[in-house]
């Protein structure tokens, strides 16, 4: 199947029957695992969803800027924050990651599954370049695999399109060993509980990079 990723795409995912689902999530683990060690500075989440990552962030001490292009998402997530009493550390912004730029450069860089209307190896070297001197770069994507396997993240049962999937050699690659030092690369394989009782298989791409001062 072929998906646009465009504003009125995701605009339905999160208005459709799944939409409730994905705004109770929790913060991806590989978020949780490569980012807790790091000292809080200016983050951007790079097509935020509902915001369980951004939430994560401010509450261990980021200032947080959290940018998806679907509005119901935005909303969910602002929500939530307040909930959570960091809604003042999270600005929220409606945009189009193939045609956004910030006005800054960030000390965390990090994207989650995002799959803007732009060739995804280039949606990644876009937002790589919003991270400041000796900030961190983390992606976590769905990784490239022979059935492409759905982890639930808004995507049809077939999982998400060959076109929205890499490998941790595709990310590396395109990163400027002059420019980057790779601290982390790696394929991981998981399940979570899926519909109906059934376990869904999430084939994930964990890439995270410092940038050299």
């Amino acid at each position: 199947m072929t998906h646009s990723f465009d504003k009125d795409y995701w605009d339905q995912i999160w208005d459709g029957d799944r939409a409730a689902a994905m705004a109770a999530g929790q913060p991806n683990p590989h978020l949780v695992r490569e980012i807790g060690d790091l000292s809080p500075g200016t983050a951007l989440d790079a097509g935020c969803g509902a915001g369980a990552e951004a939430i994560w962030l401010a509450t261990g001490g980021w200032q947080v800027t959290a940018a998806d292009v679907a509005t119901t998402a935005l909303a969910r997530a602002a929500e939530r924050a307040a909930a959570s009493d960091v809604g003042a550390r999270v600005r929220w912004v409606e945009a189009d990651l193939a045609r956004w730029q910030p006005d800054t450069r960030y000390d965390l860089v990090t994207t989650h599954y995002a799959h803007p209307a732009m060739p995804q190896l280039d949606f990644y070297d876009r937002i790589a370049s919003w991270v400041a001197p000796a900030g961190t770069l983390l992606i976590v994507g769905h990784l490239h695999h022979q059935d492409h396997a759905s982890g639930g993240h808004g995507h049809d049962e077939a999982g998400p399109p060959a076109s929205a999937s890499v490998t941790a050699a595709d990310i590396t690659a395109r990163l400027d060993p002059l420019v980057w030092e790779v601290v982390t690369a790696r394929e991981s394989h998981r399940a979570l509980p899926g519909h109906g009782g059934h376990s869904a298989s999430i084939h994930d791409v964990v890439v995270r990079a410092n940038r050299r001062p």
